[in-house]
């Protein structure tokens, strides 16, 4: 089944944001959507019940990636 992985990356803010990447994070989010608009929604829910709410926008920042996934791959 074909699909996409939706990641979100929590990265202080002293990391820029070109840089901000998975070995760079110091937490990752991830998840399996059915398309591309998947992985622009539905994750401000998860970070919202999550514990690093707290310093978004403060210490840290988040980045969004959007993975398609291959069946069998």
């Amino acid at each position: 089944m074909n699909g996409f992985l939706a990641v979100v990356l929590i990265c202080a803010s002293a990391v820029a944001v070109q840089d901000c990447e998975e070995a760079t994070a110091t937490d990752v989010f991830k998840t399996r959507v059915a398309n591309e608009m998947g992985c622009a929604t539905g994750w401000q829910e998860i970070i919202a019940r999550s514990d690093v709410r707290e310093g978004i926008g403060q210490t840290a920042y988040l980045k969004t990636q959007c993975r398609r996934l291959r069946a069998g791959g």
